[in-house]
């Protein structure tokens, strides 16, 4: 019987935290321990990094994700141990997993097998205390925006037009719409108003994007909290709110570092979802990994149309990134699902399914070939995968012109991802990369909603009701119209309903509402039915976790 994740994980032997950092040359002086194998790595020295080179960075994405899995996060640790087998120095830089998640459906998200991160336990639960760090900032800001109204409302805030919500990091539907300020005099002026998971918090974007301790205050203090009558913004400076709550994220602001089951460096830091925010790890954890190793590897949530969307059109832009590969990791079991095969006929051959699905897989491919960074098939193997149903991924990537590698990294780490590995390399050092975002930064906010539902989803274009309309009218009219969209929207399918698998087309993308996160500096569009306070399924996986007689996690998997 195979092991589980938290076993393997358990069982290895993890090098002091110190190590690691001298591996990428950054002394013990430099590091904030959290006990032996974790550390924040000081904004001093990340400073002093500036005048350095930079090495390549390479985006692990993958294609629309199943019930099946893909296994991006493993094959980014799995590749990365891979690229250093080689010889070739190289850093990981993933997100930080969320308690949502962890207690909803994954139950982890440290990588699996002999592919992750480790003290996975501590990653996967409070680690360095980031999370909590963000959600304390953000609720500081929602306590002062109501107790400003409390106390005589100088700045003429609106009650009725106060969009800054609460957050908790945990999936939690009764909190979505929710009344506050009730019980009498004492309590405030009741209102409407609701709660978003930690992850999806402007100040979880703001953390991610900032590129210093300077920049976090500015793009604080630029948070609308609401608006008045005449519908001009309050912001987080307005309210004073902006110092605070840049004193509670000094220490989140600083990259943590821990390292793979083989004992290479990972930065893990930042957690926005990929559906519902942008999807990627920190600006600054990847800035300070490419100046301190020759390779990166990073990745995005969920599939590309998402993560590596946002990842081009957000992160790069606005970080100054210039991406040299990509790798779009591919499973049998999830080809086959959206050629049509339900999941408890995944083990019994089918070619042809394969083949039908490999629609999904050839979109991707095409669309990230529009942002002018070469790509490569990481297809992730299962033990029912067939010779001959590998043999048919490889023939139809090879078709698109991106080889495909077949990748054993949960059962053998680094040893089953050499042959990516070398492909990896070989791209990104061939400087073909001729990056550029999908849109221009001039086009106006709708259109540049229609560019990504046109160019990226395949979809005839996008709808929105008019008062939708008018609200991205107003952002532009109040000096926004620059900043890029981030797409609030399934991650099961190209369009915004999950049960349409494959490579759907003839249909449009629906955007029911529109936010402005103007210290993050981007506008979030909200597509379908998709929510920003997710709720746990059925069965959620907390009810599997728990302790051992020995007071060992047991469950995280």
């Amino acid at each position: 019987m195979a092991k589980s994740d938290i076993e393997i994980a358990r069982e290895a032997v993890l090098r002091p935290i110190g190590e690691i950092g001298e591996r990428l040359g950054i002394p013990e002086s430099a590091l904030v321990a959290y006990g032996s194998d974790k550390a924040k790595v000081s904004a001093a020295f990340i400073d002093g990094l500036a005048d350095r080179p930079d090495g390549k960075l390479v985006l692990v994405t993958a294609m629309t994700p199943t019930p099946a899995g893909e296994g991006k996060t493993t094959t980014t640790v799995g590749l990365g141990d891979g690229l250093n087998r080689i010889g070739r120095n190289t850093a990981i830089c993933l997100r930080e997993p969320s308690l949502g998640p962890c207690f909803g459906m994954k139950g982890g998200a440290a990588g699996g097998g002999y592919a992750q991160v480790v003290p996975m336990e501590d990653i996967n639960l409070h680690f360095t205390g980031d999370m909590h760090a963000i959600g304390a900032a953000h609720n500081l800001l929602s306590a002062m925006t109501d107790n400003h109204i409390y106390w005589g409302n100088g700045l003429e805030l609106d009650a009725r037009r106060v969009t800054w919500r609460r957050v908790v990091d945990m999936n939690d539907r009764a909190l979505r719409d929710i009344a506050v300020s009730l019980g009498g005099v004492a309590n405030g002026f009741p209102r409407q108003t609701g709660y978003d998971i930690t992850v999806a918090s402007e100040i979880m974007a703001i953390l991610c994007l900032a590129s210093d301790r300077a920049d976090l205050q500015r793009r604080l203090g630029q948070i609308h909290v609401g608006g008045r009558r005449d519908q001009s913004p309050v912001t987080a400076s307005d309210l004073k709110a902006d110092g605070a709550m840049t004193v509670l994220l000094k220490d989140a602001l600083q990259p943590n570092l821990v390292q793979t089951l083989e004992g290479n460096p990972a930065f893990v830091h930042g957690g926005p979802f990929a559906n519902i925010a942008h999807g990627c790890n920190s600006v600054v954890a990847t800035r300070a990994a490419l100046k301190l190793a020759d390779y990166v590897v990073t990745e995005a949530g969920f599939g590309a149309d998402l993560g590596a969307e946002k990842f081009f059109d957000i992160k790069c832009r606005k970080a100054g990134l210039e991406p040299d590969a990509v790798v779009v990791v591919a499973t049998v079991r999830a080809l086959k699902m959206h050629g049509g095969i339900e999941r408890n006929a995944l083990g019994e051959e089918d070619v042809a399914a394969v083949e039908r699905g490999f629609a999904n897989l050839g979109r991707h491919l095409h669309n990230i070939a529009k942002f002018g960074v070469p790509a490569v098939v990481a297809i992730n193997r299962f033990t029912a995968d067939t010779d001959a149903e590998i043999a048919a991924v490889r023939r139809l990537a090879d078709e698109r012109g991106a080889s495909a590698h077949v990748c054993t990294h949960w059962a053998e780490g680094g040893a089953g991802t050499e042959s990516l590995a070398r492909a990896v390399a070989a791209l990104a050092d061939s400087g073909d990369a001729e990056f550029a975002p999908v849109y221009p930064d001039g086009l106006p906010l709708w259109e540049k909603i229609e560019a990504v539902a046109r160019e990226i989803y395949r979809a005839d274009g996008a709808e929105a009701p008019a008062r939708v309309r008018d609200q991205l009218a107003r952002f532009e009219a109040g000096g926004f119209g620059h900043v890029p969209v981030c797409m609030a929207k399934t991650q099961y399918s190209f369009s915004s309903d999950p049960v349409l698998r494959g490579a759907p087309e003839g249909y449009t993308i629906p955007v029911r509402e529109v936010r402005l996160a103007a210290g993050a500096e981007f506008v979030v569009a909200v597509c379908g039915d998709i929510m920003t306070m997710p709720g746990l399924p059925r069965v959620p996986a907390a009810e599997a976790i728990g302790l051992d007689e020995g007071g060992e996690v047991v469950g995280l998997f």
